[in-house]
């Protein structure tokens, strides 16, 4: 027999213990590797690559003001600029009010957009018939196959936001990765129906030329409408979505906390578990001792059992969360930030060497005890 063999045999020989242990762990290490996700996703990704270069720019007070038409305009002729393109949230509701039915619906210029957003993937003749089409929309792939849409199809808008309900055709339909399954369709539909909307946007979504560009731009967007009736606050892609998450509160706080606690609970769950194994199995430590192992080789054995249990439970508590994330992902109730959630191969390691110092940690001190044990003393000992 291994020494490995062995200190697997040992760290499973009590299985009702041993899979309640792992158990424990599995869900801690499942709650963290989410925490951990979460906080990737949110504060560490930069999203696609092309995102890197596309700015987002709203009312100041509040996204539920309107920003003038004639920025646009303004905004174009400012170096390092390359396309604008208006956006309005409709938030209309589509059959009813049930959340598999909700999805992000907004209104903008067709052409320029796709060029903001080239991303997005369209093949070129629906391209052109989306910008031909008044009343045409464009969908994304994951979406038309929620819903079972294709080109050509009707799909009737229930207006909240806005007092009118547009009946808008198909005419194209994009992918990109990670999937956003929204919804778009043109502006100039809005503004025809709705008077009092005309020469607004809710925001504009601009490309500038490179990476570069986006601080400088922003700062001098925000400068050139800082006295005006509207000022703007203008911001990165990324800093956009987060915006929303911090409407929430101190969400950092939040994670960092949960994370300290989950580690915490870890570390006494395993130090129980190893304490109690090793105070049961002190006449098998002067056994071993009389049979030649040394010091070190019994705090290895017994380090080495609450390392396997530890990682045991870790391996587990990661697959569930990678599991659970594309889950989350692919839902119907996915939406912004959350289409890129995924457990990355980072995270997942990150978690193993969590677990697997959290099992050293929780035998050392008891195995070292052990391990100082005298053998007579160990042989006499009663429990």
């Amino acid at each position: 027999m291994t020494l490995s063999s062995f200190v697997i045999k040992n760290a499973f020989r009590n299985k009702r213990r041993s899979a309640l242990t792992v158990l424990s762990i599995g869900f801690s290490l499942l709650l963290l590797t989410l925490m951990m996700t979460i906080w990737r996703t949110f504060y560490i990704d930069q999203g696609a690559p092309d995102s890197a270069k596309r700015l987002m720019t709203r009312h100041r007070v509040s996204l539920t003001f309107f920003l003038p038409g004639y920025y646009r305009e303004k905004i174009r002729a400012l170096p390092g600029v390359v396309y604008v393109a208006p956006m309005t949230w409709f938030g209309g509701r589509y059959k009813d009010d049930k959340p598999e039915n909700f999805f992000a619906q907004f209104a903008t210029d067709p052409e320029e957009y796709l060029k903001v957003a080239a991303d997005k993937s369209v093949p070129a003749d629906q391209a052109q018939a989306w910008i031909r089409d008044r009343a045409g929309a464009m969908v994304d792939v994951e979406l038309a196959k929620r819903y079972g849409w294709k080109i050509g199809d009707r799909v009737i808008l229930k207006g909240t936001i806005f007092p009118v309900n547009p009946e808008l055709t198909i005419r194209a339909i994009y992918t990109m990765t990670p999937a956003n399954k929204s919804f778009y369709f043109h502006a100039k539909y809005l503004e025809e129906a709705v008077s009092w909307y005309k020469g607004q946007t809710g925001f504009y979504f601009t490309r500038v030329a490179s990476p570069s560009d986006i601080a400088p731009t922003s700062r001098t967007i925000d400068d050139m409408f800082r006295n005006s009736p509207q000022p703007t606050k203008t911001e990165s892609e990324k800093a956009f979505q987060l915006s929303f998450i911090a409407m929430l509160g101190n969400v950092k706080a939040f994670i960092l906390s949960i994370c300290a606690a989950v580690v915490f609970a870890i570390l006494l769950v395993a130090a129980n578990t190893m304490a109690m194994s090793i105070r049961e199995r002190t006449r098998e430590v002067a056994m071993l001792k009389t049979l030649g192992f040394t010091r070190a080789s019994v705090l290895s054995l017994f380090v080495g059992e609450a390392v396997a249990l530890s990682v045991a439970g870790g391996l587990l508590g990661v697959a569930i969360a990678a599991l659970l994330t594309k889950v989350i992902a692919h839902s119907p109730f996915a939406t912004g930030i959350l289409f890129g959630f995924r457990v990355s191969l980072a995270t997942m390691g990150i978690a193993l060497v969590i677990a697997a110092f959290v099992g050293f940690l929780s035998a050392y001190f008891p195995a070292y005890n052990a391990s100082r044990l005298n053998i007579v003393e160990g042989l006499r000992h009663i429990g």
